[in-house]
C-alpha cells in the first residue's frame, strides 16, 4: 500500500480547520449558504473515509486523502440537493441532516473504490443488488434481535393499539432450543457485561430482572445505573446485529 502524504493531511486539517472557525456561529442551516454548510460538514467526511480501509479496499491503491476527496465530492453534491423546507420541519434538524449526507459520502466513497478496484470489476447495478440484499438481512436481523431483546418491556399504550387487536397466528417457537441457541450466540459476540444483561433481562436460563436488580447482580452502582444498563442492553443488540449473519437465525426469522 503506498503511504499517504502526511504533509498534505495535516496541511487539510488545519485548512479546514481555519475555515470552520470563520463560519458564522449559528444552528440555523437555513442562515448558511450551501458553501458553508460543506465546510461545516467536511470533518464528518474526514470521520466516515477514516472508516475505509486502505489497506483492504481498492487494493490499497486509495488513501486516506483519496478517500476524503472523494467524500466531499459527494458532500458538495448532497449539499445542493437539500430540501431546507424539510429540514425545517425536522425535530433534530442536526440528526437529519448527518444522517442525509452521510449516506451520500459513503456512496460517493464506495464508488470511487470500485471504480479503482482494478481491471476486473463487478458491474455497479450487481453492487447495488449486493447491497441491497445485505440491507434486506440487516434489517432482518434488527427485527429477530430486537422484537427478542428490546421489545420485552414494551407493553401496549391503550386497548385500542391496532397491532394488540390482530391475532398471531404463526408458528411459536421451542423456547428451549430458542434459549440455547441465543445463549451460543451471546456468548461469540458480546463482553461479559453485555451478556449478563441481556441474559437477566431476557431470563435466559434464569429468572428475569429489573434494571435496578441487573445492576446490582454486575455490580453497577448509582442512582442512574439503570440508565446504564438500558444503554448496555441497546449496545448489545446492535453489536449482535453488526455481527450476526443473517443465516445463522435465518429457521426464527
Amino acid at each position: 500500500m503506498r503511504k499517504y502524504n502526511i504533509d498534505n493531511y495535516v496541511r487539510w486539517k488545519n485548512d479546514v480547520a481555519t475555515s470552520i472557525a470563520a463560519l458564522p456561529e449559528t444552528n440555523d442551516y437555513n442562515k448558511l449558504t450551501n458553501k458553508q454548510i460543506v465546510i461545516k460538514f467536511l470533518p464528518l467526511v474526514e470521520n466516515i473515509a477514516r472508516k475505509f480501509s486502505t489497506a483492504a479496499q481498492a487494493s490499497g491503491v486509495m488513501t486516506i486523502m483519496d478517500f476524503i476527496q472523494e467524500g466531499s465530492a459527494g458532500l458538495t453534491l448532497a449539499v445542493h440537493k437539500l430540501v431546507r423546507e424539510k429540514l425545517d420541519e425536522s425535530d433534530d434538524k442536526e440528526k437529519t441532516i448527518k444522517s442525509f449526507l452521510s449516506k451520500r459520502v459513503r456512496g460517493a466513497i464506495r464508488r470511487g473504490i470500485d471504480i479503482n478496484r482494478g481491471n476486473m470489476r463487478i458491474p455497479e447495478h450487481k453492487l447495488n443488488e449486493i447491497r441491497k440484499n445485505f440491507g434486506r438481512d440487516k434489517k432482518m436481523l434488527e427485527i429477530f434481535f430486537n422484537s427478542i431483546f428490546l421489545s420485552i418491556d414494551e407493553k401496549p399504550r391503550n386497548d385500542d393499539d391496532m397491532i394488540y387487536q390482530i391475532p398471531d397466528k404463526s408458528e411459536p417457537y421451542n423456547i428451549d432450543m430458542l434459549n440455547v441457541y441465543l445463549d451460543g450466540l451471546l456468548r461469540k459476540h458480546l463482553n461479559e457485561k453485555e451478556y449478563n444483561v441481556l441474559k437477566f433481562s431476557y431470563g435466559l436460563g434464569c429468572d428475569k430482572l429489573s434494571a435496578s436488580d441487573i445492576a446490582t447482580k454486575i455490580g453497577i452502582e448509582g442512582s442512574s445505573a439503570y440508565v446504564r444498563i438500558s444503554q448496555l442492553k441497546k449496545q448489545a443488540v446492535q453489536k449482535l446485529i453488526e455481527n450476526v449473519d443473517a443465516s445463522q437465525v435465518i429457521d426464527y426469522l
